[in-house]
């Protein structure tokens, strides 16, 4: 299917979904086709759920695609997502593909659980539906607090503040925002420094050890 095809096809399939469910159920396109990663979405539906609309950057799972173009990206479907009002939402992310199965955009359903998760807390049970412990991934208005969340994670993921990093955890945390696509973003490598207490210089070197170790832990991968 033609891009131009896939993505009316999408645009119609945005505004079904979100008839279909209803106002709690946010339906979002991403175009992770242009040069400008502050306006990926293309096409939204009831945005009052994150409180994104035309124009706005993209996930994190749209971002960490256009970093790794060349990777055929798997469907992600019912995980935990949060806004930054706290509404707990059931995702599923789909990607559109071009003729050469290379994803050109990103279809996300968003499904406000806010309630139901909240009265099954009352009650002292669990989400039957949501069989995993992590935490809900934040969904992002625009990339500078993509970006923030990004830093937060792979400072979570250390497990220490970044000020007692020793290098190998630093090296760890920044392989973690290399991978996630966080350097697209404009103006990341300032905030990464400031954030880590590191130099450029210092940075561009742990980016290099950060890669070597991806390179080794894929060619150890290969070999098994």
């Amino acid at each position: 299917m033609k891009k131009a095809d896939s993505f009316d096809f999408a645009r119609r399939l945005v505004k079904a979904l979100a008839i279909q469910f209803g106002s709690t159920c946010e339906v979002v396109l991403h175009d992770l086709t242009g040069d400008d990663l502050d306006h990926t979405i293309i096409a939204i539906e009831n945005g009052h759920i994150s409180g994104r609309s035309i124009g706005d950057g993209p996930s994190k799972i749209a971002l960490e695609a256009i970093h790794d173009a060349e990777e055929t990206h798997s469907d992600k479907l019912s995980y935990l997502t949060k806004t930054r009002d706290g509404k707990i939402l059931k995702s599923s992310t789909i990607f559109l593909r071009d003729e050469n199965g290379k994803a050109i955009g990103v279809l996300a359903i968003n499904n406000d659980i806010t309630l139901t998760v909240a009265g099954e807390h009352a009650l002292h049970s669990y989400n039957t539906s949501l069989q995993s412990t992590k935490e809900p991934e934040p969904i992002s208005t625009n990339v500078a607090d993509l970006l923030d969340s990004l830093i937060d994670q792979s400072i979570r993921m250390v497990g220490k503040p970044a000020a007692l990093m020793d290098k190998a955890e630093k090296v760890r945390a920044i392989r973690f925002l290399n991978d996630s696509g966080a350097f697209l973003i404009t103006k990341s490598g300032p905030k990464v420094c400031q954030i880590f207490g590191i130099s450029k210089y210092t940075l561009y070197s742990y980016l290099d050890e950060a890669k070597q170790s991806a390179s080794d832990d894929g060619q150890a991968a290969s070999g098994d």
